[in-house]
């Protein structure tokens, strides 16, 4: 794994913060539960919220975890340029909304989007300078587990986030950063430290 300090850090040497960081993995990685424990504890930290055509899962609320729409009104979305960037995956489409990442980094400070591969990639084309963050499981087996162990969704769908969850393995190399979800506490810090240039042992403020 990458020291995040010297991942973001200047030619000087000294670690800045970066300005758009995208969190990325396999499908039943933990991007998710991340993000929630990020917004929880870490206010300084700007989330995007995205776009999608699925529908919500218990405990989900509309604007919060997602912004829920019909495949019409997303297909407007993209077509009109909405969009920074936008995929289907699993039968369903995900995207971001671009206006509020363009405000975000006019005026500075950290921001994090969660991003299947597919997605990243489009923002590295459109932010360069973008972060690129993946979330890698310990083991293929305990990626599995925690996919099949949802029970939110139908045998089949599983089947097809793990069809992808292969490929999404391969392209780590793609990244900037790798760090390995054996913790959701330590990912958080180490993932705030990379956002904010402060150590990873030290809470934010």
């Amino acid at each position: 794994m990458a020291d995040p300090a010297a991942t973001t850090g200047s030619p000087c040497g000294v670690p800045v913060p970066a300005g758009l960081t995208v969190l990325s993995g396999p499908s039943g990685v933990g991007k998710s539960t991340v993000v929630q424990a990020i917004r929880r504890n870490c206010p300084q930290v700007w989330l995007s919220v995205s776009v999608t055509t699925r529908r919500p899962r218990p405990g989900e609320l509309q604007g919060r975890e997602y912004f829920f729409v019909g495949e019409r009104e997303f297909e407007d979305m993209a077509a009109s340029g909405q969009l920074l960037e936008w995929a289907r995956f699993a039968g369903n489409y995900y995207g971001t909304p671009r206006e509020p990442v363009a405000k975000r980094l006019e005026a500075g400070g950290p921001g994090l989007l969660e991003l299947d591969v597919v997605g990243a990639r489009q923002v590295r084309l459109a932010v360069p300078d973008a972060l690129l963050v993946f979330l890698a499981p310990p083991s293929w087996d305990e990626l599995v587990r925690r996919l099949t162990g949802r029970e939110t969704e139908p045998p089949e769908v599983i089947g097809r986030r793990l069809e992808a969850a292969r490929a999404e393995l391969r392209a780590e190399s793609e990244f900037d950063v790798t760090l390995v979800n054996t913790s959701v506490k330590d990912v958080c810090a180490q993932l705030v430290a990379l956002m904010t240039a402060q150590p990873a042992d030290q809470p934010a403020e």
